[in-house]
């Protein structure tokens, strides 16, 4: 029986892919597969992947006929798995030596549905341990309960998919997928589902997973119309949070996440292409009109007075107008 699943998107990473699979190499085991999901690369990726196959073992590849993007290649990932226990990892990301096998133990040894972890975050400029906010670690806890407090980073905004493992019992409770078709933000509605809806989990402090901050070909970096997924992605969070049974609890925390990210988006506007930036505003305009409006006030008047005036004065736009219209700037 396979005992841990790892699964691994890779879209035009050709650069890093060997290291990824080097790291990959350095962690197995005799009960662990490698779920390697080639999500219609381009570039030299697939060639490197296959030629994995013979040096990696445990390893199996799977192939996109068309790009779907990281949420349907982790699906693909997933549907494939067989593993008692599952895990991410990214095509350009990877895991430090003999990291896995700590990460199992931590969650046979708790019996929670899920764990996290704190993570390495690697730039040009060196590296930076990254914590998961949450104070008590090493025991099991009730993930609603981390959910909140609205006004402070809690675990639901450490979205991080790769930064955790996942027992079988959270799949087969159709918790684990992602919203297919998220080319990003992807992991917000599904870190708050999984809080919502999961009944363990705990968080260790555990290092040993690289995340490789600041490449160019990730979509955080490009500033296109697949950036806008965000919206699509916290609209998901809004609707599913506000059908939840505590809607009234946790709305408010959803509004102001929503609030932080677009006003993150709308204060880097300028690596946006022109087009995209005025689509930003606007589809930005028009989800400050969807969300309670009472929740939103609120929100507004936790944040701080700049990223609060922004977003006040989007606010004000007509449906369908623009800041011409609106008499005002927003960037």
């Amino acid at each position: 029986m396979v005992k841990l699943s790892v699964v691994v998107p890779f879209f035009n990473v050709q650069q890093y892919a060997p290291d990824t699979l080097r790291s990959l190499r350095a962690n197995t085991a005799p009960n662990y597969e490698f779920v390697l999901v080639d999500d219609a690369s381009t570039d030299r990726t697939p060639v490197i992947l296959e030629q994995a196959l013979d040096s990696l073992p445990g390893a199996r590849l799977v192939r996109h006929e068309r790009n779907g993007g990281l949420a349907t290649a982790r699906n693909t990932g997933i549907d494939a798995a067989r593993g008692e226990y599952l895990t991410f990892l990214d095509g350009d990301d990877w895991y430090g030596p003999g990291y896995l096998p700590k990460l199992l133990a931590a969650i046979e040894e708790l019996g929670t549905d899920f764990v996290r972890v704190d993570h390495v975050q690697s730039t040009n400029r060196g590296r930076n341990v990254m914590r998961l906010p949450y104070g008590r670690r090493g025991v099991p806890l009730t993930p609603r309960d981390a959910i909140l407090p609205a006004d402070r980073s809690t675990s639901v905004d450490y979205a991080f998919a790769w930064a955790g493992v996942y027992h079988r019992r959270v799949v087969d409770a159709g918790l684990l997928h992602f919203h297919d078709g998220l080319r990003t933000a992807e992991d917000r509605p599904w870190i708050w589902r999984l809080h919502r809806e999961a009944a363990s989990f705990a968080v260790v402090g555990l290092l040993g997973v690289y995340y490789r901050r600041g490449v160019a070909t990730s979509l955080t970096q490009i500033g296109d119309a697949r950036q806008l997924d965000f919206i699509r992605a916290m609209d998901l969070v809004i609707e599913e949070t506000g059908a939840d049974r505590d809607a009234d609890l946790l709305l408010p925390k959803a509004v102001r996440t929503y609030c932080a990210i677009m006003a993150h988006h709308l204060g880097t506007i300028e690596r946006f292409e022109p087009a995209v930036a005025k689509q930003l505003r606007t589809m930005c305009a028009a989800a400050l009109r969807r969300l309670p409006q009472d929740v939103l006030d609120a929100a507004l008047d936790s944040m701080d007075l700049r990223r609060a005036a922004r977003l006040r004065r989007l606010r004000r736009w007509p449906a369908g107008g623009s800041a011409a219209d609106a008499g005002t700037e927003v960037a």
